[in-house]
């Protein structure tokens, strides 16, 4: 029964983490880009959901569109701004910018929050759900069900959408969609600014399950980059099984060895697929 338990954790982490990842996984793929912004986007995201929280009694549940909304204009603005003028350039040369903005949005939210780290606590607490021998924590099923829809939803906004396509299109051949008459330039700021939106959504999710601090940004921005080799770079459903199985991974490594070494597990388990299956588990060309 102990079991049972770990794996409904696993479960409900896992369709959590898949929401902190498929932003990662977009940019990345349209783009070309490894956002290492993306950690402290969603670190950003919590804070904003805590504020609202504390301030103005906001439930965070409630305000992940305005967390998403208010990130993705930040990120539209550094996309169509800054990072935009090197687009094209070496992903040496992305990754660094990358870089130094984080180290900026970092050291920001340090300086303008410090680095202690807070928490939203309902009032009054949610509360548990019994299904048989397992015990499931309100919120983090809630947390799950809205990120899984987040997913969802950008799953159908990619296959259904005119924006949706044109996406698709720019991560399939740009070349050919500019070709086409697709703004390639404002395509690219659309894709990560929702990918920044998905980011500040997650993060109001995970205000109300983690302690935020901005020291947390990098576990996060790993966790992404581990889904996204799990589950393949280019499918969203893969993004959803990959970020399933790191919480899964997670659990029963906390269980078995301790959490300290939960994670340890999630990156062997990554450097494995790297050597013998580096597309993932279902990645391909193209979002499906």
């Amino acid at each position: 029964m102990l079991y049972l338990q770990v794996l409904v954790n696993g479960v409900l982490l896992g369709g959590l983490y898949s929401c902190i990842a498929v932003g990662f996984s977009l940019v990345w793929g349209v783009l070309n880009i490894i956002n290492i912004l993306h950690g402290s986007l969603i670190i950003l995201g919590a804070y904003a959901a805590y504020f609202a929280f504390t301030l103005l009694g906001i439930n965070p549940f409630v305000f992940v569109p305005l967390a998403g909304l208010l990130l993705f204009v930040l990120g539209y603005g550094l996309q169509a701004g800054v990072i935009n003028r090197v687009m094209g350039a070496s992903v040496l040369i992305t990754l660094t910018l990358t870089f130094g903005l984080n180290l900026i949005l970092e050291n920001a939210m340090i300086l303008a929050f410090k680095a202690d780290y807070r928490k939203v606590v309902l009032d009054p607490p949610l509360g548990l759900i019994e299904i048989g021998t397992a015990i499931l924590p309100r919120d983090r099923l809630y947390a799950m069900l809205l990120a899984l829809i987040l997913v969802g939803a950008l799953y159908v906004l990619l296959r259904t959408t005119r924006i949706g396509r044109a996406i698709v299109a720019v991560r399939m051949d740009r070349d050919a969609a500019a070709l086409m008459g697709v703004n390639v330039e404002r395509i690219y700021a659309v894709t990560f600014g929702i990918g920044a939106f998905m980011a500040g959504a997650a993060g109001s999710l995970m205000s109300v399950m983690f302690p935020i601090s901005p020291l947390t940004s990098v576990t996060f921005l790993g966790k992404a980059f581990v889904i996204c080799v799990l589950g393949g770079l280019g499918s969203i459903p893969g993004v959803m099984v990959g970020g399933i199985m790191l919480g899964i991974l997670e659990s029963f490594g906390a269980l078995w060895l301790g959490p300290d070494y939960s994670t340890t597990i999630a990156f062997v388990l990554l450097l494995v697929l790297l050597m013998f299956r580096p597309t993932g588990i279902m990645g391909k060309r193209g979002f499906d």
